[in-house]
């Protein structure tokens, strides 16, 4: 049963251009989050633009035809809110949080940044600069170092494959005409959600977009895919001058809009969603073995990336692999007693329910429904998918899903 409640507060128009605006009218608030999305991330790059989504996010903070860099950065906290912005694999969002006064200030210097950027040549070359050293930050942590390995390995020679910050050989190369120019063929109304969620009136909201977008000059529809390169299970061994050792087991995922996607979900939430999940139970409270386990499941629109980091001691890598494939075993052999579900259902919906309460969770719960579903998806949609899954549901999932042959390894060891 749909709540027609929360369906009547959410509101959408796509305007003549092919950009889309959505919003959610969220009563009894005082602020608003604004975002911009971008449907372009790094697995829309060549090789030779590895990295420019994530660059040009960054160029975009640097000045517009009206506005200095600091301009930008002050014209939010001044009135008590804040900018910011995110790549990803899959899109770019650049977003604001402020008070419901402010909301016109929002989405004016949002769209000048995402409009009317100038790229200055001299804050090109600096941010060059501060991005190989965003780099560096990212390889000095094992965490992230394996992580981006096992990517590579998991969606080898594909650009999802590749750091969402790209190369410093392809970053030192980019130049004012680059960004030009992909801006030109991505940034384009047709590839364009605005997503408004808080105290707001979505037809202001469309008034004040149609305002900032009406005389904007757009290009041919132009997209660069590459099509998925099949699964290989593969290994690699790395090293680093660290203490602790880092593994990683895991395989190609589920996409998002997969029909199987609520049952992964709840196998993930009882094998590694939190403290009292089977894995940290079993190796960390039982064992000791590790400080840190976790699971992790991230969804892409034609696939996905799924699996365990533990960060053990060396000594204890063959025990630990062997407790994990363990609790795969019995996932895929035994039903999972009834009491055990209904908590790991309860878990998932309270964070969502709970994700309610803040403002940019909600705008970016619009615009992802929007970008992976083409429709909003209601929190009683996602409630009753998670009450039908059974038990049986999931362990014959799980029996194909968790097979030990399928899992990848990713092992960084320290150096000596």
């Amino acid at each position: 049963m749909e709540n027609t409640a929360e369906v009547k507060l959410i509101n959408k128009t796509t305007l003549p251009s092919g950009l889309r605006i959505l919003t959610e009218h969220v009563p009894g608030v005082k602020s608003v989050s604004v975002g911009i999305w971008v449907k372009t991330g790094s697995r829309n790059e060549t090789e030779e633009e590895a990295g420019i989504t994530h660059f040009l996010e960054h160029m975009l903070f640097k000045g517009t035809e009206k506005r200095s860099s600091y301009d930008i950065a002050l014209s939010m906290e001044a009135v008590g809110g804040y900018l910011n912005a995110f790549t990803s694999s899959e899109y770019t969002c650049y977003y604001s949080r402020c008070l419901d006064s402010e909301l016109e200030t929002a989405l004016d210097v949002l769209s000048d940044m995402v409009l009317h950027p100038t790229f200055p040549e001299n804050e090109i070359e600096k941010e060059k600069n501060v991005v190989i050293e965003e780099m560096k930050m990212y390889r000095d942590n094992p965490e992230e170092y394996a992580f981006e390995s096992f990517s590579g390995q998991i969606f080898k020679n594909h650009p999802l494959g590749r750091p969402v910050i790209g190369y410093e050989e392809t970053v030192n190369n980019f130049s004012r005409d680059d960004l030009y120019h992909y801006m030109s063929e991505h940034y384009q109304p047709w590839n364009l959600v605005i997503s408004v969620a808080g105290n707001t009136d979505h037809q202001k909201v469309v008034d004040l977009v149609t305002e900032y977008f009406e005389n904007v000059e757009y290009g041919k529809k132009k997209e660069y895919d590459v099509p998925l390169s099949e699964y290989q299970v593969d290994q690699q061994r790395l090293t680093k001058d660290i203490e602790q050792t880092h593994l990683i087991l895991g395989k190609r995922g589920l996409k998002a809009n997969h029909d199987d996607r609520y049952l992964l979900l709840l196998a993930n939430t009882i094998l590694g969603g939190g403290m009292s999940s089977r894995l940290h139970q079993n190796v960390r409270e039982q064992y000791g073995y590790c400080y840190s386990i976790q699971t992790f499941n991230q969804v892409y629109r034609d696939s996905g990336i799924y699996g365990v980091y533990v960060g053990t001691d060396q000594d204890y890598v063959d025990h630990v692999k062997e407790l994990i494939f363990k609790e795969f075993d019995k996932i895929r052999d035994k039903r999972i007693p009834e009491k055990e579900l209904s908590e790991a259902k309860s878990q998932l919906k309270g964070k969502l329910l709970l994700s309610q309460e803040n403002m940019s969770s909600r705008m970016n719960r619009l615009a992802k429904s929007e970008l992976y579903f083409k429709r909003f998806i209601t929190l009683d949609e996602l409630v009753e998918n998670i009450d039908q899954v059974g038990a049986n549901e999931i362990r014959d999932f799980a029996e194909e899903f968790y097979d030990e042959p399928d899992f990848s390894e990713t092992l960084l060891v320290p150096q000596d």
